[in-house]
């Protein structure tokens, strides 16, 4: 938690828009069975609770591999697998039957309990058990999210006519996103995903992962298996697929509500897309310039004026949220246009958005036969010298801009041809 007043309200405006996007959306969580054996689930609790208390719709996945292997080990037996998966001989079902029973309950039990002493102390949260992978019963599943429960889904199927089968947990997260249309699965490994230097790839899409898969041996087991299943459930219709390292306290946090992330995001396309503004965006462009309206970098806009002026506006989109704005005002008679309200979250400002803004919008100024581009600003003109424009004077504004120039504001001009 940030320490400074101010740091404290940036940060949680800094979060706010994530609140906002993944309200009502299904998130399906999908770990291993190590995460027990480890004991990480209590920590973990927590912040699916805090998901879960948000409004956020959470579907848990989970394995037991190494619960089965101590049932296995209880009675003296090996394990034996083939291509990765286990033979399940009839006594080895009846291990996987205990183990899973048994993780059941205690997931019940953290996730009921209102984990005292914990920060979602007194958040008693109801989990429903469903599910198989033979045919998702995704019906059930809405079922018990719309009721406000929790879903667990875990790693058995049944046939019609009763018999039980042991299923590798992640093929049933991957069926179980499809089936219900979530908007993100999340896998949680032992390790991230790391390009050959070691460094951390925080976003690759399913083309880029399957090439990574085809030519690295950096991967740990258990992150390729999770990175195979991640490029199939893109490709069979899922938006978005997460795999995330359980040995990082608060990962899942840090992946959903921080531009930087802790893991890597799986996706069909690029997640950063810069794209017209729509009279829906408005409320979200209005989050994102009103603390610039607040300290004076920016002349307060009301939603009226921003909704009647959407059309000029252009936006930058990381995974869904709105990060970055800018508009233009054209003045087809001076043959000139205004940049205006450029702007893009703090948390984001490293990562060459305005820039890109700018871009489009001298592109945009080009095709409209605009021979020149001014902006007006208080704090930032040394950004924009470095970026091309100089300094001028208030002629150089089109006659009906320069009756509109607020002398109080003191705005530097600067101007850049097209």
């Amino acid at each position: 938690m940030p320490s400074h007043p101010t740091q404290f309200v940036s940060w949680v405006r800094s979060v706010a828009p994530y609140f906002h996007a993944f309200r009502g959306k299904t998130f399906v969580l999908a770990f291993g069975g190590e995460i027990f054996a480890e004991r990480r689930f209590v920590e973990l609790a927590h912040d699916i609770s805090l998901l879960h208390s948000t409004g956020i719709r959470v579907v848990l996945v989970h394995g037991s591999r190494p619960q089965i292997e101590a049932q296995l080990k209880r009675r003296k037996l090996r394990s034996r697998y083939a291509k990765g998966l286990r033979i399940t001989d009839p006594v080895a079902l009846e291990c996987v039957k205990e183990a899973v029973g048994l993780l059941r309950v205690e997931i019940d039990a953290f996730l009921s309990l209102g984990l005292p002493s914990s920060p979602m102390a007194g958040a008693a949260i109801n989990s429903v058990s469903t599910g198989s992978v033979r045919k998702v019963d995704a019906q059930a599943i809405a079922g018990c999210l719309d009721a406000g429960n929790i879903a667990i889904v875990s790693p058995v199927g049944y046939s019609p006519t009763g018999e039980v089968f042991n299923l590798a947990m992640e093929d049933v997260a991957v069926a179980t996103a499809t089936a219900i249309h979530a908007e993100k699965l999340i896998f949680f490994s032992d390790s991230p995903v790391q390009d050959k230097e070691g460094e951390l790839l925080q976003e690759l899409t399913a083309q880029e992962a399957a090439g990574l898969l085809a030519r690295s041996n950096r991967l740990s087991d258990d992150t390729r298996l999770y990175l195979a299943h991640a490029v199939e459930a893109v490709r069979g219709g899922m938006q978005r697929v997460h795999i995330i390292s359980r040995t990082v306290p608060g990962a899942l946090l840090i992946e959903l509500f921080t531009h930087e992330g802790s893991g890597t995001m799986i996706t069909a396309d690029k997640v950063v897309k810069l794209r017209p503004a729509k009279i829906d965006d408005a409320g979200g462009v209005l989050k994102l310039i009103e603390p610039l309206e607040e300290d004076g970098t920016l002349v307060r806009r009301g939603r009226e004026l921003l909704e009647r002026e959407i059309g000029r506006f252009s936006l930058i989109e990381h995974d869904g949220v709105i990060v970055g704005c800018a508009a233009l005002y054209p003045f087809p008679d001076a043959r000139a246009g205004e940049l205006a309200c450029l702007a893009v979250r703090p948390d984001y400002r490293d990562a060459g958005y305005g820039e890109r803004l700018l871009r489009h919008i001298e592109t945009q100024a080009r095709a409209s036969k605009l021979k020149k581009l001014f902006v007006l600003t208080t704090r930032a003109t040394h950004w924009f010298i470095e970026r091309g424009f100089a300094e001028a004077n208030i002629t150089v504004l089109p006659r009906e801009r320069k009756a509109l120039y607020n002398y109080q504001r003191r705005s530097k001009i600067l101007v850049k041809q097209t």
